[in-house]
């Protein structure tokens, strides 16, 4: 069996949950403490890959990415590759696609940590960064927790998007979902249901992890 789709899943998982806690953190912060009124179009804004089909987001992304698109043509235009059907192209789509799985985990423990350790950290000297670093960030080990395994497991059972944007290279953009149906389709199911019971296996033990490493930490309050 080629090995090749769970480890380029795994990177492409790795990667996109790293960037998604450098930029889903900053913005779930904002969104968990503004007063601005246009916090309810931003919050719509990054849950809307949770109601858009995957195809609909897939194609946009695709039009975007595509060398006749905006982001596409700048990014040939400094490299001279293209975004769609490459690894680089499906770190951007998976990014998209699984923002909310981070942002909003994140948002909810910044909340529940409210503003009284944050004040009480400033009246002693504290910067904002050291704040947020030493008080904030413990406090809300829960959603970065959430955040990361719910990001990297919605990486790991993309399939549309991935489609759209990344095609089936063997070897480059060709991820676990893209096999498993690629083996359906050659009717091969003895190797699709090895890489589906794997998935499945996976997903459930790195959810289970979850719950119980949550039940064991405590919610602490200042």
């Amino acid at each position: 069996m080629d090995l090749s789709p769970i480890w380029i899943s795994l990177k492409l998982a790795s990667a996109t949950v790293i960037v998604l806690l450098i930029l889903g953190t900053p913005l779930a912060w904002w969104l968990a403490f503004t007063r601005s009124r246009s916090r309810a179009v931003i919050e719509a804004l990054v849950a809307l890959p949770l109601v858009l089909p995957p195809t609909v987001l897939g194609f946009y992304l695709l039009i975007l990415l595509g060398p006749a698109g905006p982001i596409g043509r700048f990014w040939v235009e400094i490299t001279g590759t293209t975004l769609t059907f490459s690894f680089s192209g499906l770190v951007i789509a998976s990014v998209i696609y699984s923002f909310p799985f981070a942002v909003q985990p994140l948002q909810t423990a910044f909340e529940g940590i409210g503003r009284s350790p944050l004040e009480a950290a400033a009246t002693l000297g504290a910067s904002p960064l050291d704040t947020f670093v030493r008080v904030a960030s413990p406090l809300a080990l829960r959603g970065y927790v959430s955040a990361i395994v719910l990001g990297f497991a919605h990486t790991l059972g993309e399939f549309g998007v991935v489609l759209m944007v990344g095609g089936n290279i063997p070897g480059v953009t060709k991820v676990v979902s893209i096999a498993i149906y690629e083996q359906v389709e050659t009717l091969t199911y003895s190797q699709a249901h090895y890489l589906s019971a794997g998935l499945l296996t996976f997903s459930f033990v790195v959810l289970l992890s979850v719950y119980v490493f949550n039940r064991r930490i405590p919610i602490t309050r200042l």
